[in-house]
């Protein structure tokens, strides 16, 4: 017996440095070996915004290994779904792939306690996806 194929998301923000990657993490430790998770920028910075990374740790989740990639037309094509944040025309659009975009406020340039709800909202939005993907949330 076959088992379903496991989904695939793909977060993309302009820098992925603080939204995607907040989106991917919650993702990882949420959907576990349920969907397999990628994150990209149109435009990567050189690190993780450092109030991201503080605030993802206070929820318990360590990011400050993670670092920003460039987005890819093979990251796009092999994600079932792309969750667009800000990336505006930047991200590649192919025919078949579900898009989704998550209007979040930008953490560049904001202090932890502004980061703070961005990181609420995101966990909130990933787990309403992971119900729609029919992911059991393993945390």
């Amino acid at each position: 017996m076959s088992s379903p194929a496991v989904p695939s998301v793909l977060f993309v923000c302009v820098h992925n440095a603080g939204r995607s990657q907040m989106a991917a993490a919650f993702l990882t430790r949420l959907g576990g070996d349920g969907v397999r998770v990628r994150s990209a920028g149109s435009a990567p910075a050189d690190a993780v915004n450092p109030a991201v990374v503080e605030a993802m740790k206070e929820a318990g989740i360590d990011i400050s290994a993670e670092t920003p990639k460039v987005l890819t037309a093979d990251a796009v094509q092999s994600s079932d779904v792309v969750v667009t944040m800000g990336c505006g025309d930047a991200c590649p659009y192919f025919p078949g792939k579900r898009y989704l975009d998550w209007t979040l406020d930008d953490p560049a340039g904001q202090g932890v306690r502004a980061v703070r709800p961005i990181r609420d909202e995101i966990e909130r939005r990933v787990r309403g996806l992971l119900a729609e993907l029919g992911v059991e949330v393993t945390r």
